[in-house]
């Protein structure tokens, strides 16, 4: 077991100094070998020597007759077991890729969930005052900080991790904004004139005053006791705006994500700037969204055209 665990080692070094993998990507890497060992292990294997194709497939197998286990996750499972054997053959540790032609399961396409722009505004309102209001409503400040934060996801088609990330100097000005996506890659994003006034009230009337309650950050984004916002905060303001707006559905940051996206398309953007906006490694990824947008033009052609109806 000492080979295995210190070979499955090496190669969690590999994604981390080499290939700069984000550090969720990491730990669900190592989660993933790490039931690929406990596999192997009650196969009385102790050495990556000892792994045969046959018992990559086996392992394959249980994973698609596990119960709740769908094709995603199982794909998800097979690319860390397939990169480490493919790691290993590189640096000279096996003299075959055992795992090179085990395929993963094709999961079933699915389309983004995304919410009309109606829907966006009234998430956008609810979740607090506009950003010249100076009443009694506006002067709420974590509402102010709030409505910032969904103006600035709407606009950029960030995810949540990158938004909470985000620092004051990834402010380049007030059109721009840097963002680092998966790997630590980084992308400059165009941000509208709402999200730019809704950050620049947050910034004027709130963050200073936040700031004050801790040691100083340079994140974007507070909590109300000065320090990074985190993630699951904003799951909070976006599940309570949405409660306020009365969207019945599941409203998520990645639902601001995929509507910024269709939107953009339906307005006609061209896929591949899309795709750039995204932070998307390939066009294939993004081109899920052209699907949402077909499915709505076939839509409005059933009902408009005096002849699609049979």
């Amino acid at each position: 077991m000492a080979n295995l665990q210190s070979n499955i080692d090496s190669y969690l070094r590999h994604l981390t100094i080499e290939r700069g993998m984000a550090k969720n990507t990491l730990l669900a890497y190592r989660r993933d070998l790490i039931r690929y060992q406990d596999f192997l292990v009650s196969n009385e294997i102790d050495s990556t020597n000892q792994i045969t194709e046959l018992l990559v497939r086996d392992f394959a197998q249980r994973l698609v007759t596990e119960k709740g286990m769908v094709a995603t996750s199982v794909a998800r499972i097979l690319a860390a077991v397939r990169g480490f054997h493919k790691f290993m053959l590189f640096e000279g540790i096996s003299e075959k890729d055992v795992a090179a032609q085990v395929k993963p399961p094709k999961a079933p396409r699915r389309l983004p969930k995304a919410i009309s722009v109606a829907e966006i505004e009234r998430l956008l309102k609810a979740s607090g005052p506009e950003p010249d209001d100076v009443s009694g409503v506006g002067s709420d400040l974590i509402r102010v900080r709030d409505r910032a934060i969904l103006e600035l996801l709407y606009a950029t088609g960030a995810r949540v991790s990158e938004l909470v990330n985000i620092d004051l100097d990834d402010l380049i000005d007030p059109e721009i904004i840097r963002l680092f996506g998966k790997g630590s890659k980084e992308r400059i994003v165009p941000v509208g004139s709402y999200a730019q006034n809704a950050v620049q009230a947050y910034l004027v009337r709130v963050r200073p005053q936040l700031a004050r309650l801790a040691k100083g950050t340079p994140a974007l984004f507070l909590n109300q006791r000065g320090s990074r916002l985190s993630r699951q905060s904003v799951w909070q303001i976006i599940s309570d705006a949405a409660s306020a707006a009365k969207i019945e559905h599941e409203v998520s940051p990645h639902t601001f994500r995929h509507s910024f996206a269709t939107h953009l398309l339906e307005g006609g953007a061209d896929v591949r700037v899309v795709q750039e906006l995204l932070g998307h490694a390939s066009v294939s990824t993004t081109q899920i969204y052209t699907l949402v947008t077909v499915d709505a033009l076939r839509e409005i052609y059933a009902t408009a055209h005096p002849r699609a109806q049979r």
